[in-house]
């Protein structure tokens, strides 16, 4: 029951980011998944050495060159027989390597055909060349990440081309499996970055369109570090923790732990009295280390936890006891989530 998508088949169009991680969670529930190298194309970011660093994303890699008759005719033969197809590429290359939608579909109406961009597949900018932070940066989620006074700060690459990229675009190819089981038809998918980048921020649309929260200032809000009592703090080690007790019951624990004056309870959430409570707070976790604050928190509901390093992630007693990493060949990996079991009945 853990490898749900078992029999499912899925091609991938080698390319970067999110298409290869989108099939290496399918691949992690159960499908099986050929991935098409064009040769003579550079399919990684990194010059990685396959037997000195190996890609531990990578799944059953075959070498086909696409621009060679017998090359289209192979990967021809396979899409034929496939549930899925996932390309990352621009608009229109796959139609001029005689592998685009109509005539995928045509010969297998029954496929899933996903295209993942970062602009989408037509509209002005749709053969723009961008990363994962000009993606985000066009949605409009970049201009909330940062400080007060500061820049925009880059999230790593996990909004624009794993969150709003590989997680919608495995989104929609559900869906289009789902519906298949009623139409006996496939679909195209068109997944666009900015587009997932931007749906993933619709509460905070809400927040704004509400009144709850101030677009145009960054570290001003509630979840952007505008709230002392939602940011992360310097330990005396350099070390740092993370402090999140929205709830007034959450952060009347916190307020007692620390021994701070008690008034604070009553003032949680006077902003006036913000920038004070967040100076008594960058003073107080000062006091200890890290593992120290770690250890004094450990066992109460104030919502505060040590900002582990990933190296650290894997060894925290929670996560070895759930088995939340795992190695993939030889490469310490997060587990595939979620989870799957048997009902209560089949036990």
């Amino acid at each position: 029951m853990d490898r749900p998508l078992e029999g499912l088949t899925v091609i991938e169009m080698a390319g970067l980011g999110p298409v290869p991680f989108a099939c290496y969670l399918l691949a992690g529930l159960g499908a099986r998944v050929t991935r098409i190298e064009a040769s003579g194309r550079a399919a990684v970011f990194l010059p990685l050495d396959p037997k000195t660093n190996p890609d531990a994303m990578m799944r059953d890699r075959r070498q086909i060159d696409l621009k060679t008759d017998d090359g289209r005719e192979t990967a021809i033969d396979l899409i034929a027989r496939a549930d899925v197809l996932i390309e990352g590429y621009r608009p229109g290359v796959m139609e001029r390597l005689g592998l685009g939608p109509d005539d995928m579909l045509q010969s297998n109406p029954r496929l899933v055909y996903a295209r993942m961009t970062g602009y989408g597949q037509d509209g002005p900018m749709a053969q723009r060349a961008g990363h994962d932070l000009n993606y985000i940066a066009l949605s409009g989620v970049l201009s909330m990440i940062g400080h007060k006074g500061d820049r925009p700060t880059p999230p790593l690459n996990l909004i624009g081309d794993y969150g709003g990229g590989s997680m919608v675009v495995i989104m929609g190819i559900l869906a289009a499996l789902f519906s298949r089981q009623t139409t006996g038809r496939g679909q195209i998918i068109d997944a666009a970055m900015v587009e997932g980048a931007a749906m993933l921020a619709t509460p905070i649309f809400s927040f704004m369109a509400s009144g709850l929260w101030h677009g145009d200032r960054r570290g001003a809000n509630l979840l952007d570090s505008g709230c002392p009592f939602y940011d992360t703090y310097e330990t005396a080690d350099g070390g740092h923790m993370a402090v999140a007790p929205l709830e007034p019951q959450f952060f009347a624990i916190l307020v007692e732990t620390l021994g701070l004056d008690g008034t604070w309870t009553d003032r949680q959430y006077d902003q006036t009295d913000w920038e004070e409570l967040r100076a008594v707070l960058v003073a107080t976790f000062r006091r200890k280390t890290r593992d120290e604050w770690t250890r004094i928190f450990a066992d109460c509901d104030a919502c505060v936890t040590p900002v582990l390093t990933p190296q650290e992630a894997t060894l925290h007693a929670h996560n070895t006891a759930r088995g939340s990493f795992c190695d993939v060949d030889g490469q310490k990996m997060p587990q595939i989530a979620p989870r799957f079991g048997v009902r209560p009945k089949d036990r």
